[in-house]
Order: structure tokens, then C-alpha cells, then sequence
């Protein structure tokens, strides 16, 4: 046996293939000891021929696919043997893996300790034609365009073609259904005590030699017993076909075939879809970014280039070129984990348990769902970004932080070059972060309506909300300003001089302007914002862009320059006078700091993350879908009343 190193797994798309195989089930591996006690296993062993090397059709490619078997390769550690790829269906593990004459080769035992291995062991002895699948890992896929040939295992073959020319071997399964029609299975008799492999004429000499002895001295006795067996048989065969499978009926009494063959044969011509229950090979060109990539583009996400490299979007295209589903997804996640169903609408809480139980696919979802959520999230209004300081806390505790105060101006050092000390004080303000969410769910009415929407769509919507809530949570703070905005402070005006024009703003720039700090002396800080609401935003930015004012009086003398043009940046929010908060107003102005220099309102978020999260999961027992919450951490406080001024307008 040769044994191959392999290469790390690729983490891609599963897909289905249906393989080749023979498998034998040969002697025990070991012959019972006369000291053992009675109920001492005895340990069967196997053998399969579990690929030949041809082209074969696979479940989720579009073409036909070559297992190109020269750049296979294996642990030197023995690989697992299942039943139907199911991880919990242990049948035995492996001891000899090769590729002899262009067949893929697996020997081993049959170890396992559960009413799976003795599944096998029992229904080989009785004739049943176990088939097996190999669960592979592809590492690199050659795609041969039609009109092209490519050569693997010995052989040509004609594009369009998928060859995967190299590929690891996971494990292989027994399976109930193979694609090659002349695959069967031999159980031995249980008396040889060798742990060799044996050819299959080997395996019938064995059981041949464990027939009966005893012959019957009638030969009338023995034609009796034999047409009866010969009917039995045949009506066996009737009964399978049940009149709908002629061709089968006639080729099952012609051949000899047994009741078992017969109504394997009936299911198979029965089966949708041509091949076998699916070996699990894992495609480099459907790695969970091209997937990502494939499910964005199919739901029409722009700025596609912003999220993934060309060469990602290059394999989307190849191998999702017509589009991806909601159920396609699915289904070939379930799949990879030894979910053998073809639909989803039969069997939704099976394929969902089944594709939710690795972090595969839930990974995909929610990095798909996540960036739908940025751009339902940045879509709305986001003037409380321009006006707010930010910062990140670790955890959801009240947090507080100063601004220190004192006579920080110079004093004048005398001849002996003596340093007065300064006196320090501060001033303390606070903050708190909290947590908003909301979950919502893909039902099993959007899975088996292949609604693609329900995926993108909703993370929109839920990114959106996010947005929503933090803007009515920042702007309920913001207009909460009654004892923070006061005639005391010095930072508000209210009365009919007040409404919006170019002496109200001349006034409201000096009222800012004579701010002072704690000490009485001047701020010396410039406002930079003018903040105003909708119904006032045509005429803040027709002044801040007016080089001339003009008066229509015809005896008036008057300057023509704008004081004020190109002064101040213009922000509007449509919440400043929107009546579910409370202090809206229409007409109020205010004039604000950068908050870089003067903080008047802070936001802040749990760990640096300004952007809600999604996260998406199998749902609950009671409900048939996908769940997805959005849930977003943060806090908004006033802080420094300096920051600014408001004019209550007309």
C-alpha cells in the first residue's frame, strides 16, 4: 500500500457525487480464541473498490466531474467507514488505502461497537449488495470548456468537464444505492483466522465451503424443493415490479436476480435523479467567500467590489453564473454533513438541523446578512455623526470622564526664575451603554418559496431599524435640553430676534464667541456647525453660499457682502422637529462646536463597534425557518454645554 501525505482540507461549498464502487465482506479478522468467553466479538473485515476513475454527474455542478485519482491523497491514520456519510453512523475504520490499476482501494474492519456495524455484517451475510461513496476534499479543480479534452486515470474526456486534479479522502461510506449497476457484496464465512484480503473468488470459495454438507438422497426431493424456490423467487420479483417495470421483471427471472437486487433495481428507476447517494467533496472554486460573493451579487448588493477581490467575484460568476437560492444553499450545507434528502419541502427541519451543524454555513449567512445590514444601517440619516464625539467602552458599567479646569494661562516668571503651581480642578460628565436588538425569522413559507429576498432583504430592513433606534435614542437626548441650553449660561436666546436670518446668526455667532471656561476666561474656540431643521435647511444653505445681501428699500445704504458665506457647515436633521420627540421644534437653530474640540454630545459603543450585528442560527423548536437578530450596543449622553448655542427662532 502506498500512503499518501495530504494537503489541509480546502473550506469550501460541498457538493454531491455519485461514485463506483464494489465492496466485499471478507473473513474475520481473527478466528475465535477457544479461551475467550462466549460473547467475545469477532471483528469482520472489508474490502472496496470505491472509484474507477470516470466521469461522473454531480449534485450542485454543472458538469460532469473527474476524481482525478494521481493527486488523491490520505493520512497515514486510519480513515473513518460510515454509513451514508453520517458522522454518527460508525461502521469501522480503514487499514489500507491505495490506487491499484486506476482503482481507488479501501480495506479495513468493521469496528464499530452499534447497531449500524452490525447492520452492515448482518445484511452482507444475507446477500444484500452494499455499494460505497468516498467523502473527499477538492484542493484543485481544472474546469476543460467544451469543445476541449482533458486526460486523467488513463482516459480522455471530452469538455465540458470538471477534473479535480488534486483532493484529500476524508472518508468513506457504505451506502445502500451505488451508481454502477454490477456492484454487490460477499459475506464469508466466519472460520478462517487470517486478517488477509482476499479476492472475491476467494470470498465465494469460503462460502461455498461453509454450504451444507447434507445432500438429499431423493433427486425428486431436491427438483421438488427447487422448483419451489424458482417460484417463490418469481413471484417475489412480480410482487416488486408490481406490473409497472416490465424490463426489470423480465431481466430479474432471466438472470436469476433475487427479490432484494430486484426491488433495489424498481428504486432506482424510481429515483428523480441518476447516481448515487452522495460522496461529499468539498470545491475550491465554492470556497465560503465565493458563496458570500454569489449570494450578495444574487441579492443585487451595490458596491460589490468594496466586499470582495476580483478574483472572488471571477469565481462566483463561474460557478454561480445562473444565479443561487435560498434552497440550493441549504440543501448542499445538509449535504455536506451527511444529510441525503434531494428536497427541501419534504424534510425543512431535517435539511435545516443538518446545514446548521457546523459553523460553515451559519458563518456565510450572517457575513452575507452583515453586509446587507451596513447598508440598511448607513442609508439612513446620519447627521448625529457630525455633531457627536465617539468612544469605546468595554463593558455596560456607567462610565465618567473630565474635563480638567484651572488658571492654565503663563505667569509671568520673575528674576529668581520661580514657578507658581496652578491650581487644577474638573468638571465631570457621564455616559452608559445599553443594548437594543430585535430577532426576526426566515419562515419555512420564504425557504420553500426559494425566496432569496428573505436574506437579503430582511438584514436590510434589520440594519435599517438599528439606525432608526440609534437616531431616536441620540435626537430624544439632543432635544432633552431645557436645563442644558439656558439664558443663564449663556447659550440661549429665545424671542422674535431670534428667528433664522443674517443678524440672528451674527447674533448667535457672539454669543458663542463669548463663552468662557470655568476660570471666566474666553473659550477661544470657533463654531463650526450650523445645525438646523428641515423646514429651515433651503434657507441656511442659501446664506451660507450668498457672497452679496441686498435690501429691496430703494433709499437704503447697505453693504453687499455676505459676512457669513462659506462660514459654517450646513447639517439639517429631520428629527429636530420631528413631534414624537419631545423639545421638537421647526423653527429652533443652533450654532455647534466641532465636536473635536468641544464635545456637546457624546456616543458610545461597547467596544469600538459603531455598526449593529447579525446573527443567524437554526430556529427555535416551535418555529420552522431561520432566525436572525440584530442587536446593537450603545449610549448617548450631553456633555459640555460650551459646545454650543441654540435660538429657539420666531
Amino acid at each position: 500500500m502506498t500512503t499518501k501525505t495530504p494537503e489541509a482540507p480546502h473550506p469550501a461549498r460541498p457538493v454531491a457525487l455519485a461514485m463506483s464502487a464494489t465492496v466485499e465482506m471478507l473473513a474475520a479478522d481473527s478466528a475465535p480464541d477457544a479461551t475467550a468467553e462466549p460473547s467475545a466479538p469477532t471483528l469482520r473485515r472489508f474490502a472496496m473498490s470505491a472509484y474507477t476513475g470516470g466521469a461522473m454527474t454531480l449534485r450542485g455542478w454543472r458538469h460532469p466531474t473527474v476524481l482525478d485519482l494521481s493527486g488523491i491523497a490520505w493520512s497515514s491514520k486510519p480513515r473513518p467507514i460510515l454509513k451514508d456519510h453520517n458522522p454518527s453512523l460508525i461502521v469501522g475504520h480503514t487499514d489500507s488505502v491505495s490506487v491499484v490499476d486506476g482503482v481507488l482501494r479501501v480495506a479495513g474492519i468493521v469496528s464499530g461497537a452499534g447497531p449500524v456495524a452490525r447492520e452492515i455484517v448482518e445484511a452482507g451475510m444475507n446477500g444484500f449488495p452494499w455499494q460505497a461513496s468516498v467523502g473527499a476534499y477538492a484542493t484543485e479543480t481544472e474546469q476543460v470548456p467544451k469543445g476541449r479534452t482533458a486526460i486523467a486515470n488513463g482516459r480522455t474526456f471530452e469538455g465540458p468537464v470538471s477534473i479535480v486534479r488534486r483532493s484529500v479522502l476524508g472518508e468513506v461510506s457504505f451506502v445502500a444505492l451505488g451508481a454502477d449497476d454490477d456492484t454487490e457484496a460477499r459475506i464469508a464465512a466466519a472460520a478462517a483466522g487470517n486478517a488477509e484480503e482476499h479476492t472475491m473468488s476467494e470470498v465465494e470459495n469460503v462460502a461455498q465451503a461453509a454450504a451444507p454438507a447434507a445432500e438429499t438422497n431423493s433427486i425428486a426431493a431436491q427438483m421438488r424443493a427447487e422448483a419451489a424456490a424458482e417460484s417463490a423467487r418469481i413471484g417475489a420479483i412480480r410482487k416488486a415490479c408490481a406490473g409497472r417495470h416490465a424490463e426489470i421483471e423480465a431481466t430479474a427471472i432471466a438472470e436469476g436476480w433475487d427479490a432484494t437486487r430486484t426491488e433495489l433495481e424498481v428504486l432506482r428507476a424510481s429515483r428523480p435523479l441518476a447516481g448515487a447517494p452522495a460522496a461529499h467533496v468539498r470545491a475550491n472554486d465554492a470556497s465560503p467567500e465565493v458563496v458570500e460573493a454569489a449570494l450578495c451579487k444574487a441579492g443585487r448588493l451595490s458596491g460589490l467590489e468594496r466586499h470582495f477581490d476580483e478574483k472572488t467575484l471571477d469565481a462566483a460568476d463561474r460557478r454561480f453564473g445562473r444565479g443561487i437560492g435560498l434552497q440550493e444553499i441549504l440543501l448542499e450545507a445538509a449535504w455536506a454533513n451527511g444529510h441525503t434528502g434531494r428536497s427541501i419541502k419534504g424534510d425543512t427541519r431535517g435539511v435545516l438541523h443538518a446545514a446548521f451543524s457546523n459553523l460553515t454555513l451559519p458563518g456565510i449567512f450572517s457575513n452575507v446578512a452583515n453586509k446587507f445590514l451596513l447598508a440598511g444601517f448607513t442609508a439612513v440619516e446620519g447627521t448625529w455623526r457630525e455633531i457627536s464625539s465617539s468612544r469605546s467602552v468595554s463593558d455596560f458599567k456607567q462610565i465618567t470622564s473630565y474635563r480638567l479646569n484651572g488658571a492654565f494661562a503663563y505667569d509671568e516668571i520673575g528674576p529668581a526664575g520661580e514657578l507658581k503651581a496652578g491650581d487644577v480642578s474638573e468638571e465631570s460628565f457621564t455616559n452608559q451603554v445599553k443594548t437594543y436588538g430585535k430577532m426576526f425569522s426566515v419562515t419555512r413559507q420564504d425557504i420553500i418559496n426559494d425566496d432569496l429576498g428573505a436574506l437579503t432583504a430582511l438584514p436590510t430592513r434589520i440594519g435599517r431599524g438599528a439606525a432608526l433606534k440609534l437616531n431616536q435614542v441620540f435626537w430624544g437626548a439632543f432635544l432633552a435640553n431645557s436645563t442644558f441650553f439656558t439664558s443663564a449660561r449663556k447659550n440661549f436666546a429665545s424671542g422674535a430676534t431670534t428667528a433664522f436670518g443674517i443678524d440672528s446668526l451674527t447674533a448667535a455667532e457672539q454669543l458663542f464667541l463669548d463663552q468662557v471656561d470655568a476660570d471666566g476666561q474666553p473659550l477661544a474656540v470657533s463654531p463650526a456647525v450650523l445645525l438646523v431643521p428641515t423646514a429651515l435647511n433651503a434657507r441656511a444653505a442659501q446664506l451660507m453660499n450668498s457672497t452679496e445681501i441686498r435690501d429691496t428699500a430703494a433709499s437704503t445704504k447697505y453693504p453687499t457682502a455676505n459676512p457669513h458665506a462659506g462660514k459654517f457647515r450646513t447639517l439639517y436633521s429631520a428629527y429636530l422637529s420631528n413631534a414624537t420627540l419631545t423639545g421638537n421644534s421647526s423653527t429652533a437653530w443652533y450654532l455647534l462646536a466641532n465636536p473635536a474640540d468641544v464635545p456637546l454630545i457624546e456616543v458610545a459603543f461597547l467596544n469600538g463597534r459603531d455598526v449593529p450585528t447579525v446573527e443567524t442560527a437554526e430556529a427555535d423548536f416551535s418555529v420552522l425557518g431561520v432566525q436572525m437578530r440584530g442587536y446593537f450596543d450603545f449610549g448617548v449622553a450631553l456633555q459640555d454645554w460650551r459646545g454650543g448655542v441654540k435660538m429657539a427662532g420666531a
